[in-house]
């Protein structure tokens, strides 16, 4: 698989069964992922958190527990135990897939021990506005890792690692983030409610040099014990952007390789985006948040959306270089914090937008994959019983499509308020073009340049029977169904 066309995949959900039986999923099926054309796996948080077994993972205790030691209830994590996760890892390198380990700087929570310090009451909608004086707080914010008993790292952590917490038992009903006795929130993150260092927990002070040396030597720990190729950073914009390059650097050389590297920056506003780009000089590749709010407000709006604007004010149309494109994760899913979701008639359009253009490193959605099903409380307190559709059998098509025709130049023709296409010429290696055609509203029709003189295509969606031959110039009328989407390939013989 050429790197050019590779594919990421989000080898996890939300609601993931907390059966311990993830790592040993991934290591069945590393062989038929790769044969499908996965060439790289995003999996969840491999650390111990606050609800041990039960964590998602990013409500990180241990970092140091990888399901090796009784802490938080279990041995083993929600997706299994450490020789598991080792083996899943060993799985998929063998079947020639890199693995990326999902890293969460921001926080620490489920602390040890109580400890009092002094702090200052500030405003959780203004980080900038006191809510009063500078008093006595009691934070749980001492971490001594009982069960894990100084393996690997002797460190313990106390209050003056971190910025900030959001509790103190001394002001239980006080709704704020408590500003620890010498610290200021860290710069160089979002500027939403003034400076978003903040997010839950025990915040992390960037500036601290324990905390800086800790990290990194938990950093090259970690890729030493589990062999990984990458890295996708959680909740980048809430973290001193400037550490990401340090820590990285660190990382690589001490592995003596390069590691791969992808932030979740989650906003709407390219111009955020951008400047942490800036910030990291380009060493961090970023989710393109913008263009899955595009696929959520086009899933909603129907036909009353114009195509042509499906790309506008994007990662992907701006930093093609530096977008991993995505229709839906984790966070977006239905009952989740920032619950966004792209409609199940939509997604196959979403996927071909992602997977079938040179812009982008696509990455596809286990639940959009393989389905899920799973219930939980909304925001009303409501109980839901959620069903996610399979995309399993189009997402395949695609990603064969990938792989084998999407290649060579790209003509788009995205001339239409409902009706979009583009068209790839292929290469030496890849002759016979591809087109790909699409319409959120009517039956789509479009003439379009493949490049290749009288070769007859085929939809291999299977959505449209008839077979389509280009003229004397290379040129073809192609369609697609309503509110559909179809891939023409050459047809051989």
């Amino acid at each position: 698989m050429s790197l050019e066309n590779g594919v990421m995949m989000q080898f996890f959900h939300w609601y993931t069964p907390a059966d311990g039986g993830l790592w040993n999923e991934i290591a069945s099926k590393a062989a038929e992922l790769a044969q499908k054309g996965i060439t790289a796996l995003w999996l969840p948080p491999a650390y111990k958190g606050i609800a041990g077994g039960y964590d998602v993972g990013y409500g990180v205790y241990d970092m140091y527990d990888l399901g090796e030691f009784d802490q938080k209830g279990s041995v083993r994590t929600k997706y299994g135990t450490k020789e598991e996760y080792l083996a899943a890892i060993a799985a998929a390198h063998e079947a020639g897939i890199q693995v990326y380990a999902d890293v969460v700087l921001n926080h620490r929570m489920g602390a040890d021990h109580a400890e009092e310090a002094e702090a200052t009451p500030m405003n959780p909608h203004n980080r900038h506005e006191p809510l009063g004086e500078m008093r006595k707080v009691k934070t749980w914010t001492h971490f001594t890792f009982p069960g894990r008993n100084k393996a690997y790292s002797d460190m313990e952590w106390h209050w003056w690692h971190f910025d900030a917490v959001d509790y103190s038992a001394y002001d239980d009903e006080l709704d704020a983030v408590f500003l620890f006795k010498d610290k200021q929130f860290d710069e160089q993150v979002d500027l939403e409610k003034g400076a978003y260092d903040y997010l839950m927990g025990c915040d992390l002070d960037m500036e601290n040099p324990e905390v800086r040396e800790e990290l990194k030597r938990w950093g090259a720990w970690y890729v030493e014990t589990t062999g990984i190729d990458g890295f996708r950073f959680d909740a980048v914009k809430h973290v001193k952007a400037g550490f990401f390059p340090e820590w990285l650097n660190h990382c690589r050389s001490t592995a003596k390789r390069n590691l791969f590297a992808v932030g979740e920056y989650w906003s709407y506003e390219i111009e955020a985006l951008h400047h942490f780009i800036k910030l990291v000089n380009g060493d961090v590749m970023l989710f393109d948040a913008p263009l899955h709010y595009n696929f959520c407000e086009a899933s909603k709006a129907g036909n009353a959306y114009d195509m042509r604007q499906i790309f506008d004010n994007t990662l992907v149309q701006h930093q093609p270089a530096l977008a991993v494109t995505l229709v839906d994760n984790h966070d977006s899913q239905p009952l989740q914090a920032l619950e966004s979701v792209v409609e199940s008639w939509f997604k196959p359009l979403a996927y071909a937008l992602i997977l079938l253009r040179s812009e982008g490193y696509p990455c596809i959605f286990y639940a959009d994959y393989y389905g899920a099903h799973y219930e939980d409380h909304g925001n009303d307190g409501q109980e839901y019983e959620i069903w996610l559709d399979s995309h399993q059998w189009l997402i395949d098509q695609f990603l064969a499509a990938r792989h084998s025709h999407a290649y060579g130049d790209q003509y788009d023709y995205f001339d239409h308020a409902n009706t979009v296409g583009w068209t790839r010429l292929g290469d030496s290696d890849h002759p016979g073009g591809m087109a790909v055609l699409l319409s959120n509203g009517d039956a789509g029709q479009k003439w379009m340049e493949v490049g290749v003189p009288n070769q007859s295509y085929y939809d291999v969606t299977e959505h449209i029977d008839q077979i389509v031959t280009t003229n004397d110039e290379g040129w073809a009328q192609f369609h697609c169904p309503p509110g559909s989407v179809s891939v023409w390939l050459p047809k051989e013989g």
